[in-house]
Formats: C-alpha cells, structure tokens, sequence
C-alpha cells in the first residue's frame, strides 16, 4: 500500500501487534507516531527498527486513558509533522486479567471499559478535527466481541463489543466528512497477549480448531490495516472485519 505523504498515529504502537503496524505503515510511506504507555524500552526498539527500515517516525508516551495525554500526544504530532493526520490506529488495550463473575468488583470493571473503549473515544475525538478528507481510523475490537470470550473474559468481550458498535456510529457521523472507521476483530494472533493469559494447551487446541489449522501472526494484521488506511479501500467503512483463519465466521 502507497502511504507516501500520511501521518499515521499508532495508539499501543510500541509492541506485538502495534509494533507491526507501526513498522508496516512507515514502510509503506507514512509518517508514524508510536505511542506508547510505560515500556519506553519497547517504543525506543520500535523506532529503531522504522529508522533501519527507512521509516520516519516519532514516539509520543501517553496513557490514551486520559483526555489530557491524548491531547498532547496529537499536539506532539502536529508540532513533528504538521498540523493534519490522517490515520488513526487505536490498538491500545487489554485483557489484564481472567475474572470470573464471582471476582469481578466496579473498579476491574470500569478499569478495563476505559482501557478498551474510552480510549478509543478520546483518541478519535481528539484526532478526527485534525484529519483530513479521505482520512482513515480503524479500531480494535476482537473475535471476543463477537462470541463473549474465553473464561474469565466476559468485561473484555463487552468493552471490545462497545467498540465494534462505536466504530459503526462514527463511521455514520465522519462519512460526509470521507473520514472511514473501521475496526478489526483478530481472533488467535500469536502475542505476548497470549503468552501471558491463554495457556499452551488452549492455544493448540484452538490452532487445531481453525480451517487453517494455526494462529495469525502479527504481520499479517499489520497488512490489514495498511490495507484500510490506504485510498485503495476509499469505500469501505462501517466494517467490523474478522481475521481469524477462518475460527468464527459473523
């Protein structure tokens, strides 16, 4: 995808999935912002790779949980690489932990709804003004969404299910504007995620489940959102789409 001249903001940008999409879309052309929260180490990696690649980029640290971190980010763009953006990717996000009902307090829940879905709110009200005609934003859901999620899972279902249903609200809202939301729903992508909350024995059996018999890898999301924040899918928005070799079909 030919993204020569766009300015890309990458929310979660620094690692696994967010680190691809980063080095995808400078390697396509565009000017990347890499977000990151608290690994600075990870973001630093990041951009080293873009600058090996030929890639410009700059890394911006925020919690995308809180309005005013957000703002300066967007702020730290425009001052980098002028005042427009045109891509939005919000990855930013997280399982934290597996909480069954029986575990679950207000403060997990309404942690993980920001976490998930307000950041996705902040991060497109604060870009959308600064975005221009043909601008793209594309979102973060998950497979979880679509089918309630493993064990222990269900306020990450939910929050990534309020995403799917904002992305389709916004594409409504910015279309007369030719701004397009999308979002992805990756079903088993092979990440630290999954490293961390989903053991050894679940991950193969899922792989085994799947018509193409394997986990995704991060790349091959990263190819997805080059794929949507180019003019190539100029006409596609309002989509909530499924990368998932095939485990779930919506």
């Amino acid at each position: 995808m030919n993204l020569k001249g766009k300015v890309a903001i990458v929310t979660g940008g620094a690692r696994d999935i967010g680190r691809e999409i980063s080095l995808k879309l400078a390697k396509s052309g565009a000017k990347v912002v890499i977000n990151y929260f608290d690994n600075l180490q990870d973001a630093e990696e990041t951009l080293k790779l873009i600058k090996a690649a030929g890639g410009e980029a700059i890394i911006a640290q925020g919690d995308m949980t809180k309005a005013e971190e957000v703002k300066a980010m967007v702020d730290k763009s425009c001052k980098a690489f002028g005042d427009k953006i045109d891509v939005l990717v919000n990855v930013a996000g997280g399982l934290v932990a597996r909480k069954s009902l029986e575990e679950l307090d207000i403060q997990f829940w309404d942690f993980l709804m920001d976490v998930n879905a307000k950041t996705v709110f902040l991060a497109t009200q604060a870009v959308a003004p600064k975005m221009t005609e043909g601008g793209s934003i594309i979102n973060f859901s998950s497979q979880a969404a679509r089918d309630g999620g493993g064990p222990g899972a269900s306020v990450y279902a939910t929050s990534k299910a309020a995403v799917m249903t904002f992305t389709r609200a916004m594409a409504k809202e910015l279309g007369p504007k030719n701004i397009r939301v999308n979002a992805l729903c990756p079903g088993m992508i092979a990440t630290s995620f999954h490293d961390r909350f989903t053991k050894d024995a679940v991950r193969a059996n899922v792989a085994a489940g799947t018509p193409l018999r394997r986990e995704g890898n991060a790349t091959e999301v990263a190819d997805l959102v080059a794929y949507l924040s180019s003019d190539e899918s100029s006409f596609v928005t309002g989509t909530n789409i499924d990368i998932n070799g095939g485990l779930y079909f919506s």
